[in-house]
C-alpha cells in the first residue's frame, strides 16, 4: 500500500476515489464539501494568497466510508481516517465539569468505539482544534478543560494514558466547534519522546489537573511504508516555556526540539534517517504581524521543505508559536 499526503489549493482530487481523509485550511467555502472526511479548520492562512489549502491523503487501496456516531470515516485494509466536530453547546457543564470537558470525553469515546467496531485498535495521530484555547472559565483553562476531558476518555476505554499514546497537536482557533481528526491502524506505532523535554504525560500538576494525553512523534506501519508523525512542537525545555516574547528565539527552540525529536526517531526507524529537510510542516504562528521572523528564521533551518504557515492560538498563552511534520518512507521489506 502507498498512502500519499497532497496540498493543493483546489478542492479537484488528484486521484479520483482513493481520497482517505484531509484537511481544508483557510477560508471555508460555502456548501457541501468533498464526499471523503475533512476536518475544516477556520484559520488565517499566511504568506500566500491562496484563500484555502487542501491537504488530502491519498491510498493506492479500494477505500470503505461511513458515518458512526457523527464520525465521518474512510478506511483501507490497515488504516481508518476519522473526523468529528461537537457543539460544545450540546454539552451543558455541571458542577466541577465544563461543557468542553465533557464534548472532549465524549468525542474520545466516540473516537474508541469505532477503533474498536472497525478493529483498528492502534490510534496513531490526531489533530484537535478548539475555540478559545488559552481563555479561562470556571477557574480554569479550557485548554487544560480539554486535557481532563481527553485523559478520562483514555482511561475510561481502558487505553493507557502514558507511555504508548499517539502523536497530537491541540490548536486554538477564534471560533467554531471542537473538531478533532484522527488517523489508526491495525499495526501500533512507534512513540517516540524527546530528550530535551518532560513527556507531555509526565508534566507536572503545574499544567492543570491531568497532563496532556500524547507522545512527542510516532513511527506508523501502513504496509510498505513508515510514517513519522511529530506532533506540535513549541519552545519548551524540560516543561517549562522558553524564550517568552521573543518570536525568532521560540522558532529556533522548536526547531531544535523538532531536530532532537527526529534524532531519536531515526534509533528506531526502519528505513533511511529522516532528515529535517524532507519533512512537511504545518506551521502555526499566534500573531500574523510575526510571520515574515518566523519565515525568515525557519527557511535556513530546513531549505526547501514543503510548509504551510496558519495563524491561530497556541496550548500556552505565553507560546508564540508551535510546529508539527510529517515525513513518509517506503519500506522495502
Amino acid at each position: 500500500m502507498t498512502l500519499r499526503l497532497v496540498s493543493s489549493p483546489s478542492a479537484v482530487a488528484r486521484q479520483a476515489g482513493h481520497e482517505l481523509g484531509g484537511a481544508l485550511l483557510g477560508e471555508l467555502p460555502d456548501g457541501a464539501g468533498p464526499a471523503w472526511p475533512v476536518q475544516r479548520i477556520c484559520a488565517p492562512l499566511l504568506g500566500t494568497r491562496v484563500p484555502a489549502m487542501h491537504e488530502t491523503w491519498l491510498s493506492d487501496l479500494p477505500l470503505q466510508a461511513g458515518c458512526s456516531e457523527g464520525i465521518a470515516w474512510c478506511r483501507t485494509d490497515g488504516v481508518l481516517y476519522g473526523v468529528l466536530e461537537l457543539d460544545e453547546a450540546d454539552f451543558p457543564g455541571t458542577s466541577g465539569r465544563s461543557a468542553l470537558q465533557a464534548a472532549s470525553a465524549e468525542a474520545y469515546r466516540r473516537l474508541f468505539r469505532l477503533l474498536d467496531t472497525q478493529n483498528m485498535p492502534h490510534l496513531w495521530r490526531v489533530w484537535n482544534y478548539l475555540a478559545d484555547i488559552n481563555l479561562e472559565t470556571g477557574g480554569l483553562e479550557r485548554y487544560r478543560q480539554f486535557n481532563i476531558g481527553r485523559q478520562d476518555a483514555f482511561l475510561a476505554c481502558r487505553r493507557g494514558a502514558t507511555g504508548n499514546v499517539p502523536a497530537a497537536c491541540a490548536i486554538g482557533l477564534a471560533g467554531g466547534p471542537l473538531s478533532i481528526a484522527f488517523m489508526a491502524g491495525t499495526t501500533p506505532a512507534v512513540p517516540v519522546e524527546n530528550p530535551r523535554q518532560v513527556s507531555a504525560y509526565n508534566y507536572p500538576a503545574d499544567y492543570g489537573p491531568r497532563s496532556p494525553t500524547f507522545s512527542r512523534a510516532v513511527l506508523a506501519y501502513p504496509a510498505g511504508q513508515e510514517l513519522l508523525f511529530v506532533s506540535g512542537t513549541a519552545s519548551i525545555v524540560g516543561h517549562q516555556t522558553v524564550h517568552p516574547g521573543d518570536v525568532v528565539a521560540q522558532c529556533r527552540e522548536s526547531m531544535a526540539n523538532i531536530a532532537a525529536v527526529v534524532a531519536e526517531a531515526n534509533r528506531y526507524c526502519r528505513s533511511p534517517a529522516f532528515g529535517l529537510a524532507a519533512l512537511g510542516y504545518r506551521v502555526y504562528v499566534r500573531h500574523a504581524n510575526d510571520f515574515a521572523r518566523v519565515r525568515d528564521t525557519l527557511q535556513p533551518l530546513i531549505g526547501g521543505a514543503e510548509v504551510i504557515y496558519v495563524q491561530a492560538d497556541i496550548c500556552r498563552d505565553d507560546l508564540l508559536l508551535e510546529i508539527e511534520a510529517f515525513a513518509s518512507h517506503a519500506l522495502e521489506n
